[in-house]
């Protein structure tokens, strides 16, 4: 892999960060992610800013769960299939 880094590459990574800081990657995604913020000071200082914003809103906003009946909305709309035909 080039270490080239280019505009691109800054803009996937800034648009992916929180992707990125959730686990919510596959591997190669998060080791290009990771490689690109080892080498770029600019996306690594948006970066931590991003870790500091989600730790403090982890702080701050405590937990708390759907009401049942939302919770119940939500699974059915996910897991209904609704096939549309049109001419």
């Amino acid at each position: 892999m080039s270490h080239h880094l280019d505009e691109a590459d800054c803009s996937e990574a800034l648009h992916r960060v929180f992707e990125y800081l959730d686990g919510e990657m596959g591997s190669d995604d998060s080791a290009k992610i990771a490689a690109h913020l080892a080498h770029c000071a600019a996306c690594l200082q948006q970066y931590d800013l991003d870790t500091m914003v989600k730790a403090l809103v982890k702080r701050s906003c405590p937990p708390e769960s759907a009401p049942t009946h939302l919770r119940a909305m939500i699974v059915q709309r996910i897991t209904t299939i609704e096939v549309r035909y049109s001419d």
